[in-house]
């Protein structure tokens, strides 16, 4: 195909001039065309090559545009269908329309005209090929078991999204700062029976105060200084969907109140606004803090934590499942080194150990950037400890000394090996890659300590 032509589009027509006419004006504004005299040809044609939009004679001998159109609707229903009609066919052209049909021209067509509705639907085409596009990807992102984890705390936390993922229950995830809990919201919503409605997320810090309200129920125009249209909050923008709120912890108790009533009813009204609108939403909430005590303290309404906490997953933090930081640290290696373009493929077991004794306060975030950091820094494809930021290796060696821990080298490599042993499942083949070392040097190891 010529790198000058934009999209594909096959001419179905009986008359071979009428092709010859068609495809001549469709070529001189750059599109590639293919012909066919009949609907099997067509056919073959579709399922052969990559059509953006048909344009078919209605009224043909044997199988007719009609019956084009309903096979292309059943299994190619995006692919935009064109037709063209004598006088005598206009209803039947009309009757398709009303069945999804993209429009129809009474032959002779006005090709000025022609050209411009076959641009709109090759387009319409182009973008509904990049929204599923981007929806596989969000799904292929965001889905359950990208959630990197074998540790006894994620087991618990995948067997509790595994049994709430279709429901309508709310959710509550509680964390620290960094374990994820955006990420896991978004995979309860992505493996969910919702998954092809709307994911909105509020972060409710980051949202000035004044403002909170028209965020979440939307305004109408003229409802404040400076509300020139009205606008959808929140919670039409999710409506059908999932609405996330993270840091929920972070609400004034007055917005709480107006949350819990949109909760219980099911509807809101906008600011400035007269009309109660319904909605739809599955909600999911975070917080890093303890919502119980916060209630306790009267700064967080009872009754909206009821509402919110009808199923808390907890994400434990990064510190209490090390077990898992050799399956994390690939992963991330991974991903960096291909985003990069670096050949890294591991790190040194004096780094894996420096890592498996930090405490890590900023949990997996902090531990994604860190190997992002040594990726790009990595001079070969190992990455080593002047890749890795100084006050770990400070700060290890100071609890080390102050606790007293300071163990046989040998002693600390037998539990490196162990734990990338139980993270991959006893494979011992990405076991040594995780820890940087050989085959053949982890059976080494393994003969040591017996």
């Amino acid at each position: 195909m010529d790198s000058g032509f934009r999209s594909n589009i096959l001419l179905v027509d009986d008359e071979p001039n009428a092709l010859r006419v068609l495809s001549a004006i469709l070529r001189e504004a750059s599109y590639n065309t293919y012909q066919a005299a009949g609907v099997d040809e067509a056919l073959e044609i579709v399922s052969a090559e990559n059509i953006d939009a048909v344009i078919t004679d209605l009224k043909m001998p044997g199988k007719d545009g009609l019956q084009l159109f309903h096979h292309l609707k059943s299994y190619y229903p995006d692919l935009p269908v064109i037709f063209l009609t004598a006088f005598g066919t206009v209803d039947s052209a009309v009757t398709a329309m009303t069945e999804g049909a993209f429009f129809y021209f009474i032959k002779p067509p006005d090709y000025v005209k022609l050209k411009a509705i076959l641009a709109k639907a090759v387009e319409q085409k182009k973008l509904r090929n990049e929204i599923a596009d981007l929806r596989s990807r969000l799904e292929t992102t965001y889905k359950f078991s990208s959630i990197i984890g074998k540790s006894p705390g994620m087991v618990d936390v995948f067997r509790t999204v595994e049994m709430i993922k279709d429901s309508s229950t709310n959710v509550l995830i509680a964390g620290e700062t960094g374990t994820g809990k955006e990420l896991l919201a978004r995979a309860i919503h992505y493996t969910s029976r919702r998954h092809y409605r709307p994911f909105v997320a509020v972060n409710c810090a980051a949202v000035p105060r004044e403002l909170m309200e028209a965020e979440f129920f939307g305004h109408e125009k003229g409802a404040f200084t400076g509300a020139a249209s009205g606008r959808a909050g929140k919670f039409e923008s999710a409506d059908t969907g999932t609405l996330f709120l993270d840091e929920i912890g972070e609400m004034e108790l007055s917005l709480q109140a107006k949350l819990l009533r949109a909760i219980q009813e099911k509807e809101i009204e906008r600011i400035g606004g007269n009309n109660k609108i319904k909605v739809d939403v599955r909600l999911i909430a975070s917080t890093n803090r303890d919502l119980a005590k916060e209630v306790r303290k009267k700064s967080f309404r009872a009754d909206l934590y009821y509402r919110l906490n009808v199923v808390q997953i907890k994400l434990p933090p990064l510190r209490e499942r090390k077990t898992d930081l050799p399956l994390l640290i690939t992963h991330f290696i991974d991903k960096f080194a291909d985003r990069e373009n670096r050949g890294v493929t591991s790190v040194l077991p004096e780094v894996m150990h420096v890592l498996l004794q930090y405490d890590w306060p900023g949990n997996v975030r902090e531990l994604e950037n860190v190997i992002e950091r040594a990726v790009v820094l990595a001079k070969g494809d190992v990455i080593g400890l002047r890749d890795i930021p100084a006050e770990f290796r400070k700060e290890v060696r100071n609890r080390a000394h102050s606790v007293g821990d300071l163990k046989p080298l040998k002693e600390i490599e037998l539990e490196m090996v162990k734990q990338a042993l139980n993270t991959f499942q006893g494979n011992k083949s990405k076991a040594a890659r995780a820890l940087g070392i050989t085959r053949k040097a982890l059976y080494k190891k393994l003969e040591n300590v017996k």
